[in-house]
């Protein structure tokens, strides 16, 4: 799970942010493929619960959109 385009760039999106269902939330790395996430959903960022560089699991919940 990485936050940003690369390290030295702003995240895609932070707390309070507001997003659409086609708006790039992050990007995923599988396979050593790196690939941009989409929300899926229009909404508030309410929280983000992977941390920048984790391990994640498929299925698994990365933010909560109010």
């Amino acid at each position: 799970f990485y936050k940003s385009p690369s390290p030295e760039a702003d995240p895609y999106v932070k707390v309070g942010d507001k997003v659409k269902n086609d708006s790039i939330v992050c990007i995923l790395e599988a396979m050593k493929l790196f690939n941009e996430i989409q929300a899926e959903v229009s909404g508030e960022i309410i929280e983000i619960l992977a941390e920048d560089g984790q391990l994640v699991e498929y299925g698994q919940p990365l933010f909560k959109v109010k």
